[in-house]
């Protein structure tokens, strides 16, 4: 894929607009934190050479200033709400983040289960916390919020919720996912430090959308199709074209949220005024600067929201979509004149399916050409795909076999006469551990397991949904995968 943005670029420039802004609030910052702490995929899709840890990784060098406080609604802990992209709820990503951050030697101050009204669920996260020495706060709704600015800016409102003591000038305050809670956690802070007499402040970090992109580029474009469930808009910000003159781009959310979140920091501060005057202003992300290659950018985003039309479409036949956001993303596609065929591998893989009258795949390689696979009575599509990917890039004969039927054999009775599988079909899981076995005693196979690597990044359609299996190990693999909205079989457990 060719590289339209400069990471290194955009690390530095976002590392120094950072502390020019703790330092802006005389040395204390509270930093919203949204999107994904690690793994930004979708960052990386539309913003080729962008790091998917660019954000941890900006963390760990100012870490010496920074400490980080989670935020987890006590609704989605007790809903046992799920992260869609991990498969864990809410509470158990919390662990997972504390963890992973603890040991790249980051501050992790706490814990904070908002809109607690007596959730068994949350107490339980809350006892399980303090067992294993992690801080925790609890903070219940205020009656009003956010519209009430008398009774939130008070003793009765704000100053209800548990004060944080925090060390470092900048807190970042974020959270598994959206409506945790992380800017009433933020504001609640504020106002602690002001009664305190500690200067603090509050901005917000989000990439997308880019703010200093037009609305409609599609690199914006391809946010607003990540978030069509959300139903998420991007817009104009008029309080910055109001008071500057310029044109910005921003999202509903926080655009019909200002007003609001301008007054409470004002009536917070003591002032007639605080240092926003738009939304725009309260952001600090400076990903547009790092931008090198509009042309590469521009297409990259293109293919995500191709991508995301497939999910979409995809989510909807299995009952966990809107009519309305695949609508949506339909309407994004005609402002692009883009169609679901326009990605590459899409095309290989229906003709092959045609013509061998089996389901199928296709796998772009990094060189664009293009390699496909059918299912068959051994395997699976997405493995016959895959093997055959390797093969091309081993440089090894499409008619040579890799895996020795004297290796398949015994897994294949595994799964029918130990596991109870009623399928005999291997799926890509199987024959990679069959590959892996291979290639101890065979130069071949160890040569082709060496270039699964190369898949990463690499673009892959089926002709059909795949099981969670083979859908988990093709992502884990990196590859950039797409389905046909059509059911693997007429067996309803999926």
């Amino acid at each position: 894929m060719k590289i339209g943005f400069d990471n290194a670029m955009y690390m530095e420039k976002q590392k120094q607009h950072i502390l020019e802004r703790i330092e802006s609030f005389r040395g204390k910052l509270y930093l919203e934190f949204g999107g994904k702490l690690f793994d930004d995929y979708h960052a990386a899709r539309v913003l080729p050479g962008f790091d998917v840890n660019a954000k941890i990784k900006l963390l760990h060098d100012l870490r010496d200033k920074a400490e980080i406080i989670f935020v987890v609604s006590a609704g989605d802990i007790e809903k046992t709400k799920i992260r869609a992209d991990l498969g864990i709820s809410y509470d158990m990503d919390v662990l997972r983040l504390i963890d992973d951050i603890t040991h790249m030697g980051i501050d992790v101050n706490s814990v904070v289960i908002t809109q607690y009204t007596g959730q068994s669920a949350a107490d339980a996260f809350a006892a399980k916390l303090t067992m294993r020495g992690v801080k925790n706060y609890i903070h219940h709704p205020i009656k009003g919020y956010p519209s009430d600015i008398d009774y939130i800016c008070s003793e009765q409102g704000f100053g209800s919720n548990a004060y944080i003591e925090t060390t470092k000038p900048l807190v970042v305050v974020t959270a598994p996912g959206p409506g945790s809670g992380k800017l009433a956690t933020c504001l609640s802070q504020v106002y602690h430090e002001t009664v305190r007499g500690i200067p603090a402040g509050y901005a917000k970090f989000e990439t997308f959308p880019i703010w200093n992109l037009p609305l409609k580029h599609p690199v914006n474009l391809a946010y607003e199709a990540a978030t069509a469930d959300l139903a998420d808009l991007n817009m104009i910000d008029p309080f910055h074209l109001e008071a500057y003159g310029k044109t910005t781009v921003n999202y509903n959310r926080d655009v019909e949220a200002f007003p609001i979140v301008h007054t409470i920091l004002s009536r917070i501060a003591g002032e007639t005024d605080c240092p926003y005057k738009s939304p725009t202003d309260m952001g600090v992300n400076m990903a547009g600067y790092a931008i090198v290659d509009d042309a590469a950018v521009s297409e990259a985003s293109r293919q995500e929201i191709v991508r995301r039309y497939y999910k979409t479409v995809c989510d909807h036949r299995q009952g966990k979509g809107s009519q309305e956001a695949i609508e949506k993303i339909r309407l994004i596609m005609q402002q692009l004149n883009l169609k679901p065929n326009d990605r590459a591998v899409v095309e290989p893989a229906l003709t092959k399916s045609s013509t061998s009258g089996m389901p199928a795949g296709a796998i772009q390689l990094p060189d664009g050409r293009i390699f496909t696979g059918k299912a068959s009575d051994l395997m699976s599509a997405s493995s016959a795909t895959v093997l055959n990917a390797i093969k091309a890039l081993s440089g090894i004969a499409d008619d040579l076999t890799l895996i020795s039927p004297v290796i398949l054999e015994p897994i294949i009775k595994l799964k029918i006469n130990i596991l109870n599988s009623r399928s005999t079909l291997l799926k890509l899981d199987d024959v990679l551990t069959a590959l892996a076995m291979s290639a101890a005693t065979n130069p071949v196979a160890a040569r082709a397991m060496e270039a699964l690597v190369l898949l990463r990044d690499c673009e892959m359609h089926s002709t059909q949904m795949l099981h969670s299996g083979d859908e988990g190990t093709l992502r884990r693999l990196g590859l950039r995968l797409t389905c046909e909205p059509v059911f693997p079989g007429k067996d309803l457990f999926f």
